[in-house]
């Protein structure tokens, strides 16, 4: 709605890359009304954030759009490499494992940026939002009651605001927050979304081109005709023209110039890794690079972006809609800052050659235990682990059953009453087993976390009250 030429919303969300797109989904499927703005006039256009980890497949899965994922990326090609123009063999720079009952998914996915986004943004319209394209925003003040955002087109007045604006945020910089971080390498890298002949090179691999000017890499992007382009340079900034980018695609390879058909897109930047000092300040929230900038190396990047989203989105929705208390939203950088942290370690070693792309790269592992939210532990699980996926009978799943919004109240080789709740905010089920679990009840979060976990009820209603849910076991 509109008041006094006022444009309000429950939370302004400032950038529609995938961190931004990802919230306003996971907010406009609790019937929270969020505007999405962007600076730009369309989407980002390039592959840039091109590697999909399983959690974060499994958090897209979750927010509706698991089909277009599996429809339109594909698995990471195996590495090629060449040199002198000759086939030197092959070489796998990441972990692949098949999936299991626990975790469907196995390895990593590769779609580009702009397909993630657009899937995004298509899932937000099907859930009735939207993104204000060429709003930039140009200055915000916050009270006891809100945020006043200045837009170039005109002013939103909003609960909340969440900024997913980018490493060079807008917003971060007018609330004053550093952002700490080093220079992963100091050799300008270019890279750049480019077409070849199909007569001059395959798509069956990952391709590696080792010279005495540096490396270069194509990498074919599934579910497009293009590949991502990725080059190294001793010193000064690259040309990203066309003809520059043909010119070193024929110094460095066998291919000629005429090979390379079309440059979509390019740009430069040198590897970065900095870390915000904090994701908040009053009713303003960073999310993704507006709040940790990584090496591309480790593929953590985007993957930590939207599952910041993902944690974020959910609590959000409590307060504004379920009447849990305001300190929740103080568990978002608890929680995710950590992590953060970690994901930027491991980009880094990865980059350096100090560490290999194995299982901590999926983030399948990450989890909460030494969260504010995580309480005790049951059966082969604690709080704060992700709640692993499973047989749910009748041809389900346990992830089918944790899709949505709503928490889910599992109880997993146990007689202990529970209340049969099929609800928007609670669903409950019961099982004689579940092989990850072992016997216990089990609360999972809407963000696919075990909040709580406990041998009977003892705790859990006083549990769930700080988190705006009302647990009947009367």
């Amino acid at each position: 709605m509109e008041l006094n030429n006022v444009k309000e919303t429950q939370v302004l969300i400032v950038g529609a890359g995938p961190s931004g797109l990802a919230l306003a989904c996971d907010l406009a499927r609790r019937g929270v009304r969020a505007l999405v703005v962007e600076k730009s006039a369309a989407l980002f256009p390039g592959s840039r954030g091109k590697g999909i980890q399983p959690r974060t497949r499994e958090v897209l899965d979750d927010l509706g759009v698991g089909d277009a994922v599996r429809e339109h990326g594909g698995p990471a090609p195996v590495g090629m490499i060449w040199k002198e123009g000759e086939r030197q063999g092959e070489h796998d720079i990441f972990r692949r494992a098949a999936p299991t009952e626990a975790e469907p998914y196995g390895e990593p996915w590769m779609m580009p940026q702009w397909r993630t986004q657009e899937i995004l943004l298509r899932r937000l319209r099907e859930l009735g939002g939207e993104v204000l394209f060429s709003a930039a925003l140009t200055g915000l003040s916050q009270d006891d009651d809100g945020v006043t955002a200045r837009l170039t087109t005109g002013e939103v007045r909003a609960s909340y605001l969440v900024a997913a604006d980018g490493g060079r945020s807008t917003v971060r910089r007018a609330l004053g927050i550093t952002m700490e971080g080093e220079t992963v390498d100091p050799k300008p890298t270019l890279v750049a979304d480019v077409r070849i002949a199909e007569a001059a090179l395959d798509r069956l691999n990952w391709h590696i081109f080792l010279t005495g000017a540096g490396m270069l890499t194509l990498c074919p992007l599934p579910g497009t005709a293009d590949f991502q382009l990725v080059a190294q340079f001793e010193e000064g900034a690259p040309d990203t023209a066309p003809e520059a980018v043909r010119a070193l695609v024929a110094a460095r390879t066998h291919l000629g110039e005429g090979d390379v058909t079309e440059v979509r897109w390019s740009s430069e930047f040198k590897p970065r890794a900095a870390l915000a000092d904090r994701f908040r300040e009053g009713r303003v929230f960073l999310a993704g690079d507006a709040a940790h900038v990584h090496s591309p190396a480790g593929g953590q990047g985007l993957n930590t972006s939207v599952q910041d989203a993902y944690n974020l989105g959910w609590k959000l929705g409590q307060v504004l809609r379920h009447g849990a208390p305001a300190a929740l939203l103080d568990t978002y950088e608890q929680e995710r800052r950590p992590v953060a942290a970690e994901m930027l370690g491991l980009s880094t070693r990865i980059h350096r050659g100090e560490q290999e792309r194995g299982a901590a790269a999926q983030q399948l592992g990450l989890g909460y235990r030494e969260g504010p939210l995580a309480s005790g532990r049951a059966g082969l699980l604690e709080s704060g682990d992700r709640a692993p996926d499973g047989t749910a009978g009748k041809g389900r799943r346990l992830f089918d059953l944790f899709r949505g919004p709503h928490f889910t109240l599992l109880a997993v080789g146990t007689d202990t009453p529970i209340p049969s709740h099929d609800g928007p905010l609670l669903r409950t089920f019961r099982t004689d087993t579940a092989g990850a679990y072992g016997r216990g009840l089990f609360l999972v979060r809407p963000d696919g976390y075990i909040g709580w976990a406990g041998e009977d009820t003892s705790g859990l209603t006083e549990y769930a009250a700080g988190l705006g849910l009302d647990l009947n076991f009367a």
